[in-house]
């Protein structure tokens, strides 16, 4: 069988390393908040070409905190209301709701899975204050028309780029588009960890370091709490797993990028709408996302020949068909 995911054998290719890099983090005696994450937000956010990257416990964390600093810092307040994708995951959701603030869904582009930027203008309101873009599924969305849309609106633009890791557009990557942006490493990601772990990276020095604060139970410095913050750090052991699994991102990236070419380019049937790729480094392949009427067929079919599949959300298939 073709697994859908075999973490064991991607992590088998940089055991040695992976394995020298644990040993560092626990012959050290420092487990939190040391060298080994200094290095890792440094490393991240220069491969973002970011000026700043916090890392937080998890992707869920990093939306929310970012939500919540904006609040701090008195750009949002309870009852504003946050755009988002309909299709995406529901942590982008919870991390709206998590901070008093409202959600306001929209429908998805149905090539790329994306926010269109025509369906964020309708939906924006006097009471609109964020855009939350969700790269879904490893394409970047239409960043540019969306940041000039924000741009002429006053609003902020918080990018989840939880499935983009390394994704461009023009040279810019994910994480560098908006204001912010959220990233999980989940070890399913493209870049993984061998836990929960998460980021977040903006060119803003005040957000980042009020980021700083309310990850660390909203302190800079112990015993003196200036916000309601979170216990929410990415550890040391996740921080050297991450520097190593991100020398080789690119590289892998690639590789899925190769993949997917073979898929589009040999597929042929007429039942199946086929992932649109984007652009030349758009799309990084988190995941192949294919549409069909016949879904449970198709499933059963593959798995009889061996593939591993996972099914996903309904994303208006009978409509793309039709």
């Amino acid at each position: 069988m073709i697994s859908f995911l075999n973490l064991k054998k991607i992590n088998a290719t940089q055991r040695d390393e992976l394995q020298v890099a644990c040993m560092r983090v626990i012959d050290s005696g420092w487990y939190i908040s040391g060298k080994e994450l200094a290095s890792f937000e440094e490393a991240f956010a220069s491969y973002c070409e970011t000026q700043y990257c916090v890392g937080v416990a998890n992707g869920l964390d990093a939306l929310i905190l970012v939500l919540r600093a904006w609040k701090e810092l008195g750009l949002l307040a309870d009852g504003d209301e946050v755009i988002v994708p309909s299709n995406t995951y529901i942590a982008s959701v919870l991390a709206v709701s998590e901070n008093g603030l409202v959600p306001v869904l929209v429908e998805p582009d149905d090539a790329s899975f994306n926010l269109s930027p025509s369906a964020i203008e309708k939906a924006i309101t006097e009471k609109t204050k964020v855009i939350l873009v969700v790269h879904l599924y490893g394409r970047l969305a239409e960043m540019e028309s969306i940041v000039e849309i924000a741009n002429r609106h006053n609003l902020l633009v918080l990018e989840d780029s939880a499935q983009s890791h390394g994704a461009s557009v023009n040279g810019k990557k994910a994480g560098n588009w908006g204001d912010a942006s959220g990233f999980s490493f989940y070890p399913g990601k493209n870049l993984g960890a061998l836990g929960d772990a998460g980021a977040i990276t903006t060119n803003d020095e005040r957000l980042a370091n009020t980021l700083r604060a309310l990850r660390n139970y909203g302190s800079h410095e112990k015993y003196k709490n200036i916000y309601q913050g979170l216990n929410s750090r990415l550890d040391e052991l996740q921080a050297a797993v991450l520097s190593v699994k991100l020398k080789t991102l690119d590289e892998n990236n690639y590789a899925r990028k190769c993949i997917a070419q073979r898929y589009l380019a040999g597929i042929n049937n007429n039942e199946l709408i086929l992932p649109d790729s984007g652009g030349t480094g758009q799309h990084v392949w988190h995941l192949f996302v294919i549409r069909t009427q016949f879904r449970d067929e198709f499933s059963a079919h593959l798995k009889s020949k061996g593939v591993e599949t996972r099914r996903l959300q309904e994303l208006s298939a009978t409509r793309s068909l039709n």
